[in-house]
């Protein structure tokens, strides 16, 4: 039976209506993929206790450490999917989506084997403390189990979207986070178990999610057919991927390296005001996420434009997603600051876990905005095939600066206020004209 046309058309007609449809399911899809973490920390911080709490979130920057090198290589599949397929260059798209898979699948395993290994010696060099350091531990070996999943729903999904489907992968991860949402409930409530519970039912969803994805992807009549035989690391394509991927890759776990140092620094406070820290961490993850769907976008309809040659569009491309994220951040910044004390209390009824959530969600929300600007950036210098310049700014402008203000400036000052200046406004801040002085050397 024909299968109904979803795909955007992003090098014709008018753009902001079109981009405005394709961030959507986007970011509906980011939100649903956070609430696979975010069940997690909910129902371990209501029926668990701030231990579990602490535990479950001071393993995100680390997962995400390990993670980003080999999942943002999804980028290059992105860009290059959307490029070729562009110039209508359909044998190209093929050899990218079964070298993408294959990429997902070793990818994964090496994950899975690092994370259960390396998962207590990264913690203990984190310091995170001794009564939270087993429950982190047993966390993080379980969910780096379903890695070889999450690696293959984040490729298929990104091969999706780079030909303008935002809808289908949205439509798993929903179906997805049903499942993850019940099993917490009933691995935790029914079956008494803590954070092994939750791990278990986030590894079930994952891999539910990445099996619907690889189905649509095989009953599909097009270039972007998946056939199992056809799996192979094609040489050349791979080497395009990394030449577009690695550096995003670098880039983020150079940006997760920093978290690592902040949350490290968290971690001496205790398991109070690291429950406190979890919390928020997870609210701004929503946030987060929001305005980065802007930079897929950007991402999309750059490289899709750039591909078939229509440079003007691919300026208001920029310009419309500059006006999206900036709407956007403005509106969550204000959210953030007049809601922040009841969408805490999502996450736990102890007074003194909101009181410190609420500290740094009144310093780090309001500067999203920047973020979401430096990313929409990124993105557009990325969808055009220049990867190298925007990791070098992140690294010099954000991942050393948070190094060397934690190694200095807090370790003299020794207050959370003192991270979370340089978590938010500092960094970002700093991080947006360098990115629009690269943007102006591009320029085309």
């Amino acid at each position: 039976m024909p299968k109904k046309k979803v795909e955007v058309d992003m090098t014709n007609g008018p753009l902001m209506g079109k981009m405005i449809r394709f961030t959507i399911p986007i970011v509906l899809s980011g939100v649903l993929q956070l609430l696979f973490n975010a069940a997690d920390v909910v129902v371990v911080g209501r029926y668990a206790g701030s231990q579990a709490l602490a535990a479950v979130g001071s393993t995100g920057s680390l997962c995400n450490l390990l993670v980003n090198l080999v999942m943002v290589l999804s980028v290059g599949t992105n860009v290059m999917v959307a490029r070729d397929y562009g110039l209508g260059r359909q044998e190209e798209v093929e050899k990218t989506v079964h070298t993408a898979v294959a990429i997902s699948l070793l990818g994964g395993v090496l994950l899975a084997a690092a994370g259960i290994f390396l998962s207590r010696p990264l913690l203990h060099l984190m310091g995170s403390p001794d009564d939270v350091i087993d429950l982190s531990a047993l966390y993080m070996r379980i969910y780096f189990l379903g890695m070889p999943a999450t690696l293959l729903y984040n490729y298929g999904s990104s091969v999706l979207k780079a030909v303008g489907d935002a809808d289908h992968p949205l439509y798993y991860l929903l179906a997805a986070g049903v499942i993850n949402v019940i099993l917490n409930i009933t691995f935790v409530c029914v079956f008494h178990m803590t954070v092994d519970g939750v791990a278990i039912a986030t590894v079930i969803s994952q891999c539910f999610s990445a099996f619907m994805v690889l189905r649509h992807l095989s009953r599909l009549d097009s270039a972007i057919h998946f056939d199992l035989r056809k799996v192979r690391l094609h040489g050349g394509t791979f080497v395009q991927i990394l030449r577009i991927g690695l550096p995003a890759g670098i880039q983020d776990s150079l940006f997760s390296l920093s978290n690592v140092t902040i949350q490290s620094s968290i971690n001496s406070f205790g398991s109070v005001i690291m429950a406190g820290n979890s919390a928020s961490a997870s609210l701004e993850g929503f946030v987060h996420t929001t305005l980065t769907s802007v930079n897929q976008t950007a991402i999309n309809f750059t490289s899709q434009n750039f591909g078939a040659k229509k440079y003007d569009r691919t300026w208001l491309v920029l310009r419309n997603c500059l006006l999206l994220v900036t709407a956007a951040g403005l509106f969550l910044a204000l959210a953030g600051r007049l809601f922040g004390v009841q969408l805490l209390h999502i996450y736990s009824n102890d007074e003194e876990v909101i009181r410190y959530g609420l500290i740094r969600m009144r310093m780090v929300f309001t500067t999203y905005v920047l973020c979401g600007i430096m990313e929409t950036l990124v993105g557009y210098i990325r969808g055009m095939g220049y990867s190298i310049m925007p990791t070098v700014v992140t690294l010099l402008g954000v991942c050393a600066l948070r190094i060397l203000w934690v190694n200095t400036v807090f370790a003299q000052v020794g207050t959370m206020e003192s991270l979370y200046v340089l978590s938010g406004f500092l960094a970002d801040y700093l991080h947006c004209p360098w990115n629009l002085h690269i943007y102006h050397l591009l320029e085309v």
